[in-house]
């Protein structure tokens, strides 16, 4: 790829930049930013009650990760009933079909497929 460098030889041709940027000399914060024209589609992405839910394979799996969101206060108690409901009264299929344990690293690389595509 064009325009890029390892670190030691970006080192061995720039020495008194790699030591200003790379080193912290020179009494100046320097914050290096580097702009790869596109983003991470998973950057900040937190998962919800629903993603987990349908990580899960059975009713009682599912059941098992509300209580631990709720122990840990990742989910309100009446947030959790009406789940519990859900879960009971319609089962794991409402929530969507089950998430494979490579699920994200699927979609990540669809997403990635499809905007090379263009370039």
């Amino acid at each position: 790829m064009p325009g890029t460098y390892r670190i030691d030889d970006f080192r061995k041709k720039y020495p008194h930049l790699a030591r200003e940027i790379l080193d912290g000399e020179g009494g100046q914060s320097i914050e290096l930013t580097v702009d790869m024209g596109y983003s991470d589609p998973w950057s900040g992405y937190v998962p919800t009650v629903i993603d987990y839910i349908r990580r899960c394979k059975s009713v009682s799996e599912a059941l098992e990760v509300i209580d631990y969101l709720v122990k840990h206060e990742e989910l309100s108690t009446r947030d959790a009933e009406e789940l519990r409901t859900l879960l009971r009264e319609k089962g794991l299929e409402f929530f969507g079909g089950r998430k494979q344990d490579d699920y994200y690293y699927k979609e990540a690389r669809r997403y990635w497929e499809k905007a090379f595509e263009n370039t």
